[in-house]
């Protein structure tokens, strides 16, 4: 596996391998950087990111999310769809 933690997809961390869908999963976590200032499964560990992801563990409660649109958060869900099948699509 190669890439950087923070922006993996759930089924390639589950060895599914790659696939547009996981392009999409990474769009969403740079949206949620770009709107908020961090990553959105962040952690000490590799291991402790690649759990949140895994279980798509993330907040769009916290005060800096307090601005942001309902149509972003909703967007960032979409993106940040545990199921690829589900996951938005262009």
């Amino acid at each position: 596996m190669v890439g950087t933690p923070y922006y993996v997809a759930p089924e390639v961390l589950q060895g599914k391998g790659y696939a547009f869908s996981c392009d999409m999963w990474s769009l969403g976590v740079i949206l949620y950087i770009l709107l908020c200032g961090y990553p959105p499964f962040n952690g000490q560990t590799k291991q402790e990111i690649f759990y949140k992801i895994e279980n798509c563990i993330y907040s769009l409660t916290t005060s800096e999310w307090s601005k942001i649109s309902d149509q972003a958060k909703d967007l960032i869900k979409k993106l940040l769809e545990k199921n690829p099948s589900k996951r938005f699509k262009p």
